[in-house]
């Protein structure tokens, strides 16, 4: 792992865990322990999707550079669509709170997407290295 996806990865889990916390807070006051046991599956549940997914496309930036755009785009959209279909499977669950475990989810996608785009920000990745000052124009010596 570069130390930058680090950095990305510190950024996004960092304020998603002081959100979830303060979420499963809400989430026990407003509805026992049920709606605390939901919210923090959920919060849990979307920053392992998240954090996986991004070590994926670390991976696949390394491994096969030419194929990042497109495996950034199939990333996202496997886990939108695996997000949905565990709020479906859970939705009925006895253990949790459907609800609370529904907003636990949003709460963590948001918190987490809020901190990579803020620690992407912060670190200013170059996409383009620029020439040496020795070198001649045209890229030739």
């Amino acid at each position: 792992m570069q130390s930058n996806d680090a950095a990305i990865i510190r950024g996004a889990a960092i304020p998603t865990a002081a959100v979830g916390v303060l979420a499963v807070a809400i989430g026990a006051a407003v509805a026992a322990v049920d709606g605390a046991v939901g919210v923090a599956l959920g919060v849990l549940l979307a920053a392992f999707f998240f954090g996986g997914g991004l070590l994926s496309l670390g991976y696949v930036g390394r491994r096969w550079p030419e194929l990042f755009f497109g495996a950034a785009f199939l990333i996202y959209t496997t886990q939108m669509v695996l997000l949905a279909a565990a709020l479906f499977l859970l939705r009925d669950a006895s253990f949790l709170n459907a609800r609370a475990f529904a907003i636990g989810v949003v709460v963590g996608t948001v918190a987490w997407l809020g901190g990579q785009v803020r620690a992407h920000v912060r670190i200013k990745t170059p996409y383009v290295v620029p020439e040496s000052a020795g070198s001649p124009p045209g890229g030739r010596p």
